[in-house]
């Protein structure tokens, strides 16, 4: 993990935050296109605070959201985070996420809200899944009732257009129905970067600052900014099994199978969700500028690469989304 200096998270309890219109005083160097990127989203970030009465921050502990987190405080520093921080947890998370999740969680001082799969399923809302399965597909259920329960009218995001082709249908507001469904059909125009948040009662909006970044933005954007991520996202040495193409983490839901055998390997992961379906890739960068590096060479997108559960059909994610998944 690198060990440069504070991100916005850490410069929230030193009172060290850097200045987000660096190169955009007169006379000054013209912006670069990361802080376009940053600038666009801190905008999204304060139209959100402005119109809603009660956003949240989706917040797993993935690269994503943590470059979404660190974007917020730079959006609202000095005050306080506006809004709670929410994340779904299925209970097979990597213990390294939850680990950086609630470390970062007590520096901000922030509110945690989790939404577990687990108690869903332990107050009979969802069925679990058979051993060694995703439990991504069961997230929808506690993300739904978490924001009847907590009447969230706005939950931000860290979704990527260049994730995958269900994402790119999306707006940066993206209208949610009553019952938490995604309609393409029915998303509002956005002309001149303008936000229309009205929504009726039971109604939501998905909101995605990261909307016009790449992976390799994301990376440059921690290079630059000293983000801190978990371990996982560096190369490290891990017990592995190979299975359709993938490298699969040996845990205690994903033991190998008959003709499997596990095997140390040094890898990183590119995206963290739940462990059972989310692949590593063998590398042996260990700094945010060697993953850069490695990144930029990519042909194939994180989630086309180490999601086992968006190979299960084309309209994979897409029919999650309209089910009221992220």
């Amino acid at each position: 993990m690198s060990t440069a200096t504070a991100s916005p998270t850490q410069q929230a309890t030193t009172g060290t935050a850097t200045p987000l219109t660096s190169g955009l005083v007169p006379g000054a160097a013209a912006p670069s296109a990361l802080d376009r990127l940053e600038a666009e989203a801190v905008h999204v970030l304060r139209e959100t605070a402005g119109q809603f009465e009660r956003p949240a921050l989706l917040f797993s502990g993935g690269k994503d959201s943590a470059v979404l987190l660190h974007l917020a405080v730079h959006a609202f520093w000095p005050a306080p985070l506006p809004f709670p921080l929410l994340h779904v947890d299925t209970g097979h998370n990597f213990p390294a996420a939850l680990e950086f999740r609630d470390a970062t969680v007590a520096a901000l001082g922030a509110r945690l809200v989790v939404a577990s799969v687990e108690e869903s399923i332990g107050r009979g809302r969802v069925v679990d899944v058979a051993a060694g399965q995703s439990r991504n597909a069961l997230q929808t259920v506690s993300l739904l009732d978490s924001i009847a329960e907590h009447r969230f009218d706005a939950l931000l995001g860290g979704a990527r257009r260049d994730e995958e082709k269900a994402r790119a249908k999306e707006r940066v507001f993206s209208h949610r129905d009553a019952f938490g469904g995604w309609d393409p059909k029915r998303q509002r125009p956005e002309l001149w970067r303008l936000f229309n948040g009205r929504h009726g009662p039971g109604e939501h909006f998905r909101v995605f600052p990261l909307s016009d970044w790449t992976e390799l933005d994301v990376w440059r954007y921690i290079v630059r900014e000293r983000v801190v991520l978990p371990s996982l996202y560096y190369a490290h040495e891990r017990a592995v099994v190979e299975r359709d193409g993938m490298l699969l983490a040996v845990t205690p839901w994903t033991a190998p199978r008959a003709g499997e055998r596990a095997q140390v390997r040094t890898v990183r992961y590119r995206t963290v969700g739940d462990a059972t379906c989310t692949g590593a890739v063998a590398s042996t960068a260990v700094t945010a500028e060697e993953v850069l590096a490695e990144v930029a060479r990519s042909r194939v997108t994180e989630r086309g690469a180490t999601r086992a559960d968006d190979r299960a059909s084309e309209a994979a994610m897409e029919d999650r989304k309209r089910e009221g998944y992220f």
